[in-house]
């Protein structure tokens, strides 16, 4: 048996004095719970007892272990991704007094919700004009929600709403912070509040440029006279695999593999038309 004082009895405890560890994603200094903290780039916070900070920052696709409800009542944007990794993603978030997360609907991805502090309603639908589940939320409350499912989740209470959301797949770019609802709304729907118009994180001549390799690739396999149905096939498997957030290398091997191992017999058909 280890003796932690003030923390749990394990060898390696979080509110311990056993090692702590950092990743090396920033430069910075990385102290014990019972002092101040600094670290270069991320949002941090004081635990409530005043001994310790959680930098609060995008940690995926790499092992990570929190406190996730400390992180999540600490967390005061109405967006920040925790952890974003290749099929799944952790975001916090905080909705002020009398707002609401917004209605919405993901076509392709489950939806995980868990309220950690304040109280609200949850409101669910086939429709968005339709949204005939409805229930009421309290700390501890968990919400599922299925894909092609529109839905909100509105604050009720006089505290601001605070929960944590997990998305299979992500749904948001790596290290998504979007300090207000209005700030999502930019980022996602449309301007950014300069006369850009920015999709996912990024402007179309950024969405452009980030897809040049594929682009690149296809005009290869025009060259080596490669059938344009093939073509097309592969290169919008691939795209439709960036949406999902493969890189454009990533996403290219992965089709390319596809073909040569047979997993796919239709790109295989394609290619020897």
């Amino acid at each position: 048996m280890y003796y932690a004082p003030h923390g749990y009895s394990t060898q390696y405890s979080y509110y311990g004095n056993g090692p702590q560890y950092y990743d090396g994603r920033q430069s910075g200094q990385w102290a014990y719970p019972y002092g101040m903290q600094h670290v270069n780039g991320f949002q941090s916070f004081r635990y409530p007892n005043g001994n310790g900070i959680i930098p609060l920052a995008d940690y995926g696709p790499n092992p990570y272990v929190v406190n996730i409800n400390e992180a999540t009542k600490q967390n005061n944007t109405y967006r920040t991704a925790l952890w974003t990794g290749t099929h799944l993603q952790v975001t916090l978030m905080s909705i002020d007094v009398g707002n609401d997360i917004g209605l919405e609907m993901h076509p392709d991805v489950d939806q995980f919700l868990r309220i950690e502090q304040g109280q609200g309603i949850v409101q669910m639908g086939q429709t968005k004009d339709n949204l005939s589940f409805q229930r009421p939320v309290v700390d501890d409350s968990a919400i599922m929600i299925p894909a092609g499912t529109w839905h909100n989740v509105t604050n009720t209470g006089n505290t601001p709403l605070k929960l944590y959301s997990i998305y299979a797949p992500p749904n948001h770019p790596f290290g998504t912070v979007h300090v207000t609802k209005a700030d999502a709304m930019a980022s996602e729907g449309g301007g950014n509040g300069n006369g850009n118009t920015v999709v996912f994180g990024k402007t179309p001549d950024e969405w452009v440029r980030h897809t040049e390799y594929l682009v690149q690739e296809g005009l290869e396999d025009v060259k080596r006279g490669i059938n344009a149905t093939h073509i097309l096939q592969e290169f919008i498997l691939m795209g439709v695999l960036v949406g999902k957030g493969y890189t454009p290398e990533k996403a290219y091997e992965t089709v390319e593999e596809w073909e040569r191992s047979g997993k796919s017999q239709l790109l295989l058909q394609s290619k020897n038309m």
